[in-house]
């Protein structure tokens, strides 16, 4: 469709990796894209020199893609869509202004992963403490296995838009969906929400174990039972276990276990070769979400009585300074049981 058919702007809150990389495949679609972000020489080169200077820095954006330091609060519900797109441990601070201000007339869309460690909510669970649960209720989840930088390569990507209200969903669906962007619709925020959090906790775990020097066999059995973690923790939470079987499941999974792109994955890596916390974190260059979602997800699985083996490793390794071969062995020499028992999922 010609721009001309895109009716109304849609505002990307974030300019980091996804954030920009969304914002310029709207943009490219054809839709009026104003992308937010705090920092003014982010926004002074989006601008003037159509490059985003931290974050794909590499990609040329569509010269029609707006970048904006502020917003009116009062001018949030001028929007068609708000899609969120900065850190989980930002959402709060960057969404509170608008309390008093956003109806149900803007698509709220996240692009989040993780969990706010001050309280345990996942995105939707924030919105409702902010919004409401009308607002809640509305809200849609884009997930799903995308890199970045390959999105904004048009690589084919298949992601899923998953909400309460499924016209939401579908209304996201064909805001975003694209000949190379294909996008899948759900009813389970719930379940979309819990395996993109906690994916990225088991891809440190996968790094970790290909810096120790392991190989396949390990790697295959690290994922399945990091998948089978996802599962539980999300069948607790009201999810609906066959999501945890698709694009945003081990879909998402699989990406982000799989590949020295994710950040998490390189934390794990530079953990399993003996690089400190700090050092290792340090070294990123960006935000990897997995660090304080293993934090959130360890007080979670505590409070709701669910075995995360993996995750709890992870989380020592972390946050108690666990050596990285040990929190190895620990997990290697559990009792044996059943893979699968009648009441995995009660």
């Amino acid at each position: 469709m010609s721009g001309s058919s895109k009716q109304g702007k849609i505002l990307v809150l974030g300019a980091g990796n996804f954030g920009t990389c969304l914002a310029e495949h709207l943009a490219r679609e054809g839709w009026s894209v104003d992308i937010w972000s705090r920092s003014k020489l982010i926004v002074e080169s989006i601008n003037n020199l159509h490059k985003n200077p931290k974050y794909l820095s590499t990609i040329t954006l569509t010269p029609s893609l707006t970048a904006i330091n502020n917003i009116e609060a009062g001018n949030i519900n001028d929007y068609k869509a708000v899609v969120v797109a900065v850190p989980m441990q930002a959402v709060r601070e960057t969404l509170k202004p608008f309390a008093q201000h956003l109806n149900t007339t803007p698509l709220l869309i996240s692009a989040v992963k993780g969990v706010e460690i001050s309280s345990g909510f996942f995105f939707v669970d924030l919105v409702a403490d902010l919004f409401g649960k009308e607002i809640a209720d509305k809200t849609v989840i884009l997930s799903g296995p995308s890199f970045a930088i390959e999105v904004a390569q048009k690589l084919p990507t298949a992601v899923v838009a998953a909400s309460k209200d499924p016209q939401r969903a579908a209304d996201v669906q064909k805001i975003f969906h694209s000949s190379f962007f294909r996008v899948y619709t759900s009813k389970d925020p719930i379940g979309i929400e819990v395996a993109g959090s906690m994916k990225n906790v088991i891809a440190i775990a996968a790094g970790a174990c290909a810096g120790l020097g392991l190989q396949m066999n390990s790697m295959a059995a690290l994922i399945t039972r990091g998948l089978a973690e996802i599962t539980h923790m999300g069948v607790k939470l009201g999810a609906n276990p066959i999501t945890f079987q698709g694009l945003g499941g081990v879909g998402d999974l699989f990406l982000t276990c799989g590949s020295d792109k994710s950040r998490n994955y390189s934390l794990g890596f530079k953990l399993g070769q003996g690089m400190t916390v700090h050092a290792a974190l340090e070294s990123l260059g960006s935000v990897a979400e997995g660090f304080t979602t293993a934090k959130a997800v360890h007080a979670l699985s505590r409070r709701l009585g669910v075995e995360t083996p993996i995750a709890e490793q992870v989380y020592q390794v972390l946050y108690e300074h666990k050596p990285t071969k040990s929190a190895l062995m620990d997990l290697i020499s559990r009792d044996a049981k059943p893979e699968f028992s009648l009441d995995d999922h009660e």
